[in-house]
């Protein structure tokens, strides 16, 4: 034997009658209305995820450098330049994740089935 379907009416007076409590009273049903920022977490997430993103690219683009300097395409001038560039672009990251009070594993995002973003 099997269950009754339920029927369309059945079904839209359902509804009807979950959106007329939504709409009587949206705060009882789905809490506060209003959503509450805090101008410095706004700044401080913003910042996280923009630290994030250039860690990302410095990592990938460190690791194309290692594997052209191992392939003998660069010259000695273009090392140096390049061992320069990423000693300072290492400096300006710490001091910008110390003044989001950001650390090195809030830039690891876990993708979840991926790992870890660094």
């Amino acid at each position: 034997m099997t269950a009754p379907l339920m029927t369309c009416s059945k079904i839209d007076s359902a509804n009807s009658e979950d959106f007329a409590k939504v709409m009587a009273s949206p705060e009882q049903v789905l809490g506060s209305s209003r959503i509450s920022l805090n101008p410095d977490d706004v700044k401080n997430g913003l910042g996280r995820l923009v630290l994030t993103l250039v860690e990302l690219l410095r990592e990938l683009l460190e690791r194309q450098a290692i594997r052209r300097v191992e392939a003998g395409s660069l010259n000695d001038d273009e090392v140096e330049r390049l061992g320069t560039t990423f000693l300072q672009l290492s400096e300006q990251m710490e001091r910008l994740k110390t003044e989001f009070g950001v650390t090195d594993e809030d830039l690891n995002i876990d993708l979840g089935p991926l790992g870890k973003l660094l």
